[in-house]
């Protein structure tokens, strides 16, 4: 069934998707009334609907039972090193399939692409769409803020609640698992993951200052998206599982 969104501010009754769903819905998938969808808010609420009028940019709908899925637990924030090309959108859908609460892309010392202020918001709103296409797709009912791109060393100026990890080819890094298992009781993990010549050693020394724990992911050295999709799979299945 198709999944549609549908804004926290719109739940009533009787309902209107918004232009762009609503232009999917009707010119895309050529819905008509009397079709059932499915709707979600992207703070964990959802609900069959039937469609009542469709028009090119407006679709009307009769609400049905809602249900509402607990947030993922704990809230893992990653916070990723942008990488060159689209490898970013693949992060970012990766993570909503398992679960992300928040996505931060920083801009480090080894970042190729670069962003003024205004193309950082052009992007983060990008992002955003390709998050709540991911949930979209994968039934994720609670849709993960992707902020815009930040310099790594303003981030890690920003204290943080919860269990920290590193990422780090560093000497002295502890294994992923062991950091894990000692962030059991934490309701929030926020896990940096850097480019692929890695953090710098002032990154690195920044972090380990801010409290971030460094762990290794292992003998080989990983692509900074193969990286990110290990180190969230590890931290859901260990602690949610």
């Amino acid at each position: 069934m198709a999944r549609f969104f549908l804004p926290p501010a719109a739940w009533q009754s009787t309902a209107q998707l918004e232009e762009d769903e609503s232009r999917h819905c009707a010119q895309v998938l050529r819905l008509s009334a009397g079709d059932e969808i499915t709707v979600f808010d992207g703070c964990g609420r959802s609900a069959r609907a039937s469609i009542r009028q469709v028009s090119k940019h407006a679709v009307s709908l009769e609400m049905g039972e809602v249900t509402r899925t607990l947030a993922p637990s704990p809230a893992i924030i990653l916070a990723q090193a942008v990488p060159k090309g689209k490898t970013i959108e693949w992060i970012i859908e990766k993570a909503v399939e398992l679960g992300v609460s928040q996505i931060i892309p920083l801009v480090t010392r080894h970042t190729i692409v670069k962003y003024d202020a205004q193309e950082a918001i052009k992007k983060a709103e990008k992002w955003q769409k390709v998050a709540l296409e991911a949930c979209k797709q994968c039934g994720q009912n609670w849709l993960p803020q992707v902020l815009p791109p930040i310099d790594g060393r303003t981030f890690l100026e920003s204290p943080r609640e919860g269990a920290k990890i590193i990422a780090s080819l560093a000497p002295g890094a502890l294994p992923l698992k062991q950091l894990i298992a000692e962030s059991t009781t934490a309701t929030q993990v926020t896990v940096m993951i850097g480019p692929e010549g890695d953090f710098s050693t002032e990154e690195t020394q920044l972090a380990l200052h801010a409290g971030y724990r460094p762990a290794t992911l292992g003998s080989l050295v990983l692509r900074s998206e193969t990286a990110a999709l290990y180190a969230m799979a590890s931290l859901r299945c260990q602690l949610s599982c």
